[in-house]
């Protein structure tokens, strides 16, 4: 338009010299400046970009997750405290456990046997970490047994305790089958309280998560459900899971006898706050992990990582830690 103004008044060069015509007088005059004017204001604004748009680009770039790259097949955040989703990759992705079963097996068994009741170890169970393991004839406290199996992610540990508490299940529940090893009756409850619970695509073939076979996991859910899981015995049973924050322990049967369980967890010192945590591992599965972790004061998130690596699911779920927390403080 400034160029149309200039063809046709050649005397002038450009919009300033239209603001003192020498022969033009009275309201033509005047019509001709507020032109003038009308065009300097659109060539000062022409191109300026809409604040909407600026906005959205800013909100993204303050979003704590929006660099996080993890190896997980799924992952899931939950503010426990507002049961806000912070963060989701394939929540519903139906995928094997492992040894988070360990956490619903420790419910059902925590539900009927007394902490301080004692069981007697059938068998020895398997080195863990640290060369340790709990040897046939000794006796222990129900919680040693149910510390050991979750820190040392004992597979053994999970099966005795299962076998302890399949009696008093039956007890408890009629419903429970009556038919094959007391076992069976602990994962029968299991399964009934993940459906009774909603917890969406998760179900148990065994008690501790190992796999069935090469092509068969013994244990399935979502990350979704493994959070609701993990959030309920945390909010619900905390002290059957205190043990699972701790490096390691030192614990003495009755007889004095004094063994040690190493966490398995190598992420530990990078949850400030943990109020529980677990891991899993197998072929099929791959590196799992899923932790509940207060942010700030009785500010519980629950974070869960499924199907990354041995290594991997520690870093993955090191990144969650440290985004959501930054996604709180900037609330």
């Amino acid at each position: 338009m400034p160029e149309n103004q200039n063809q046709q008044n050649p005397q002038t060069s450009g919009v300033f010299t239209l603001l003192q015509p020498p022969k033009l007088y009275g309201v033509f005059a005047l019509v001709l400046l507020g032109l003038a004017a009308f065009l300097f204001v659109g060539v000062y604004t022409h191109g300026a970009e809409p604040a909407e748009p600026q906005s959205a680009a800013t909100a993204a770039s303050t979003d704590p997750f929006v660099d996080t790259q993890l190896q997980a097949r799924a992952a899931i955040v939950i503010d426990l405290a507002t049961g806000k989703t912070l963060y989701a990759l394939n929540p519903d992705a139906q995928l094997p456990l492992a040894s988070l079963t360990k956490v619903s097996l420790a419910l059902a068994v925590a539900e009927v046997l007394d902490a301080d009741s004692f069981i007697t170890i059938p068998y020895d169970t398997a080195m863990t970490i640290g060369g340790q393991r709990l040897k046939a004839g000794q006796t222990w406290h129900v919680q040693d047994v149910i510390n050991f199996t979750l820190i040392a992610s004992s597979n053994e540990g999970a099966e005795m305790l299962a076998d302890a508490a399949g009696t008093a299940i039956r007890v408890k529940y009629p419903d429970a089958p009556r038919e094959g090893s007391a076992r069976s009756a602990t994962l029968w409850r299991m399964n009934n309280f993940a459906a009774a619970s909603g917890f969406t695509g998760m179900y148990f073939l065994n008690v501790s998560g190992l796999d069935e076979s090469e092509t068969l996991g013994g244990a399935f859910g979502t990350a979704r459900s493994v959070a609701n899981l993990y959030a309920y015995a945390a909010r619900t049973a905390p002290t059957t899971f205190t043990a699972t924050t701790e490096d390691g322990l030192l614990m003495d049967d009755r007889e004095g006898d004094t063994t040690a369980a190493f966490n398995t967890n190598e992420a530990l010192g990078a949850i400030p706050g943990l109020i529980m945590g677990k891991t899993g591992y197998t072929n099929l599965a791959g590196g799992n992990i899923a932790v509940v972790y207060d942010v700030g004061l009785a500010r519980p998130v629950v974070a869960v990582v499924l199907g990354s690596t041995h290594a991997g699911r520690f870093s993955d779920v090191k990144q969650l830690v440290e985004a959501t927390r930054v996604a709180i403080a900037s609330q």
